[in-house]
């Protein structure tokens, strides 16, 4: 009896597992039992839906805070570019002069007779002239700034300042003064009896008296005055001067306004030179009576 039923089981079990597997092959299996058949129209995969939340904008509170007014711009000196200071030539007046190249590499700087030339560095009083020798019939080039200062710079650098209207007391060749210091008086002395008052100012190096063109200005001052006038005082024109001389040599020719003018006779001197000059005659003998000189 137990082998009749074991026999029923096993045959159902058969059947229902080959029923099963006719089901399976049915339906259009993909990989791993994956269906391949279409899905059923509106079967579709949702999308998912996303759900955010957008904050409130919160009003700008920061336009209504009053803000505090800013501080003065903290003024910051410029860099130290040489171990010298400089200062403007001109002193306790205003000025104004040239920046750039008329005839000659220097600037006139006007301001009001009387106002101060000042050494414009530490240095040695080089050459003075008290004596305003220049005079228009001969306008000799040596003379034309005047009365006139120069010193030698800590720098090493020759500093000019001519058509003055005096020299300072006890300015004299060899003295050592400071930058700042007054060497004289601003005027009109020289060639420039005709204009306003001013200031010759020029930068060169040194030399002899003999080669007064050197003296007279070598390089363009004007990037320098405006540099000492502004605020950088340390600006040198050392570097500029001494790579000059060394190209030009110290004692280079003159090249510009060199000679002066000839002097010329008055007409009358003139006339009185071409013609020839009456010789006069001896006074006559006295004759004695005998007929002999006396």
């Amino acid at each position: 009896m137990e082998i009749m039923r074991s026999g029923l089981v096993g045959r159902w079990v058969a059947v229902t597992a080959a029923l099963l597997l006719t089901g399976a092959c049915a339906q259009g299996t993909g990989v791993a039992g994956i269906s391949t058949q279409p899905p059923a129209a509106g079967a579709g995969a949702a999308t998912p839906s996303v759900t955010g939340t957008i904050p409130t904008p919160t009003p700008d509170h920061q336009a209504s805070v009053l803000r505090p007014a800013a501080d003065e711009p903290v003024k910051v000196p410029p860099p130290k570019v040489s171990k010298h200071t400089y200062a403007f030539p001109v002193k306790g007046c205003e000025s104004t002069y040239q920046r750039k190249l008329l005839v000659l590499p220097k600037t006139t700087i006007w301001a009001a007779k009387g106002c101060s030339f000042v050494s414009p560095v530490d240095g040695v009083v080089d050459e003075v002239n008290i004596q305003n020798r220049w005079k228009p019939s001969t306008d000799a080039g040596a003379h034309r700034e005047g009365r006139f200062v120069s010193i030698i710079g800590a720098d090493g650098v020759r500093y000019l300042g001519g058509h003055l209207d005096s020299v300072a007391d006890g300015v004299r060749p060899g003295v050592k003064v400071k930058a700042g210091q007054a060497l004289g008086t601003i005027g009109n002395s020289g060639n420039a009896r005709d204009t306003a008052s001013n200031l010759y100012f020029a930068i060169s190096w040194k030399t002899g008296p003999a080669y007064w063109w050197v003296r007279r200005g070598m390089v363009k001052p004007w990037d320098y005055l405006d540099a000492w006038l502004k605020g950088n005082r340390t600006l040198s024109p050392r570097e500029e001067t001494f790579a000059l001389r060394r190209k030009l040599g110290e004692t280079p020719r003159c090249a510009i306004m060199c000679t002066g003018k000839k002097v010329v006779s008055p007409p009358e001197e003139k006339e009185k030179e071409r013609k020839p000059q009456p010789q006069e005659e001896p006074p006559p003998l006295d004759l004695n009576p005998t007929g002999a000189p006396a």
